[in-house]
């Protein structure tokens, strides 16, 4: 490729990344994608001025950037002679020694995982970390970051006392869910807390039962466990198929108020009647995206001896942050910690104390509030322009969370169609891969946390005019 479409090619993806991000960070990230999916390994790049004088930016936040893709092994450079990209690997290593991988973890990479690819047009499951008060943020760590302090740079038994106070009041809130403290488990986000309850309550070879479709990372999680997973096709307003199962069920593992990743609400009497039929030993119920007024799809009930509760403030706040939360029966909670210490250690007390406060002087609250109106208009925006597609069963309707997802009638290939997208720039997620072996459906999943404005309205344009041309 010659050096002025190299200049061109960039300056393109360059204006796709949401305005409102810095310069550098826009820059990182169209670098980010050409290397890992346009240009081959070895690629050269244009001289830093060509290039920075073609973005239109300084060649200090150039070289800023290319500094962060050289310390990701994305760039490799050498002085006075240019800079390369190099090519990440993208499969597992080939096993030539006697003991490769065990069978867990190879059929855990072997299934949909995370993407390589996490920033750009509509990639799901990405809050708007843009618009996140990281100044309050940053005043707290100072605030707590002092030497009377210094606590808190230790292992966090039982996790900070004063986040659980905030975490016990905010579910009372917001969820409805009155609980104890004890009841609560700090966790370092989703999957740790469905990892703590597979290690806790399950053993190898007892089945879980999950909806189809399914949140892939569960499934990872309970396929590393060992765990024989069987899943349920479920349908709004229909309910959960319920088919004979192979044996005694230990777990049940369903979403919260708001389904992910079909984005519309859940249905506690339909989580009832299946729990009825299946009778688990546990139910785990993952709150993943929810809003104030939509507790009453929750099953879950802090006074049960086999309910669960998982959630994180990842969704809410920024992915980076990894702390969540796991509310469980009153007679486990001093074992469950005490497995939790054994197993993961615990620490991060200075981004528990951080959180804490700034739950404490209600800012968490007020985010909430204004970044779920946020979604809602985003996701109307989006609404507007894929329900008239050719092909459309199903489209999620417009809500206060960060993700929303079509359906299309068959035999329409989503994985194929995701694949042809991200050519485009444009990043989803085929719904084929989390679907169980008898659930046909095909969609695409897609989120609203990476753009907004003027943005989000000329992106959702262009994405429905590639899917009109590529849907038949």
């Amino acid at each position: 490729m010659e050096r002025e479409q190299v200049v061109h090619q960039l300056v393109h993806l360059y204006a796709l990344q949401p305005e409102r991000l810095s310069k550098q960070v826009r820059i990182e990230q169209t670098l980010r994608y050409a290397i890992t999916q346009e240009w081959p390994a070895g690629m050269r790049l244009p001289a830093h001025r060509k290039l920075a004088e073609g973005l239109g930016v300084a060649r200090q936040t150039l070289a800023l950037a290319i500094n962060t893709l050289l310390n990701e092994a994305l760039l490799k450079t050498a002085h006075g002679q240019g800079t390369w990209s190099r090519k990440p690997a993208t499969k597992p290593a080939v096993f030539t020694q006697e003991r490769p991988l065990s069978q867990r973890a190879q059929k855990v990479l072997q299934g949909p995982g995370a993407s390589l690819i996490q920033s750009g047009a509509f990639v799901p499951g990405i809050p708007d970390i843009a618009q996140f008060p990281m100044r309050k943020w940053r005043q707290l760590y100072a605030s707590v970051t002092v030497p009377q302090n210094a606590l808190l740079l230790s292992y966090s038994t039982g996790g900070y006392g004063p986040l659980k106070r905030a975490i016990r009041d905010f579910l009372e809130r917001w969820r409805n869910i009155r609980c104890d403290i004890d009841q609560i488990i700090i966790t370092d986000g989703t999957h740790n807390g469905i990892e703590l309850c597979a290690m806790a309550l399950a053993d190898v070879g007892d089945t879980v039962v999950m909806e189809s479709p399914c949140y892939w990372g569960a499934r990872n999680v309970f396929t590393a466990a060992g765990l024989n997973i069987e899943m349920l096709p479920w349908q709004p307003g229909q309910g959960h198929s319920l088919p004979a199962t192979s044996g005694p069920v230990q777990l049940t593992y369903l979403t919260g108020s708001h389904h992910y990743p079909l984005s519309v609400p859940t249905s506690a009497h339909d989580k009832q009647r299946l729990c009825d039929a299946l009778a688990p030993a546990y139910i785990i119920e993952d709150d993943y995206e929810f809003s104030r007024d939509d507790h009453t799809n929750l099953l879950f009930d802090p006074q049960s001896e086999r309910h669960f509760l998982v959630g994180s403030f990842s969704k809410m706040m920024f992915p980076g942050l990894r702390l969540g939360y796991l509310v469980v029966p009153r007679q486990l909670s001093e074992p469950m910690n005490r497995l939790r210490s054994e197993l993961f250690r615990e620490g991060r007390m200075l981004d528990q104390a951080v959180l804490a406060q700034f739950i404490f002087d209600g800012d968490l609250d007020a985010w909430c509030r204004r970044i779920q109106r946020d979604y809602l208009g985003r996701q109307q925006v989006m609404h507007d322009q894929l329900r008239t597609l050719p092909q459309v069963k199903r489209i999620s309707p417009p809500s206060s969370a960060i993700s929303l997802c079509v359906e299309f009638e068959p035999p329409i290939d989503d994985v194929q169609l995701a694949q042809a997208l991200l050519k485009e720039h444009l990043i989803v997620r085929p719904l084929s891969p989390v679907c169980a072996a008898n659930d046909s459906r095909a969609g695409l999943v897609m989120g609203v946390g990476m753009l907004s404005g003027e943005t989000l309205a000329r992106e959702a344009q262009r994405l429905r005019r590639c899917l009109e041309n590529l849907l038949p």
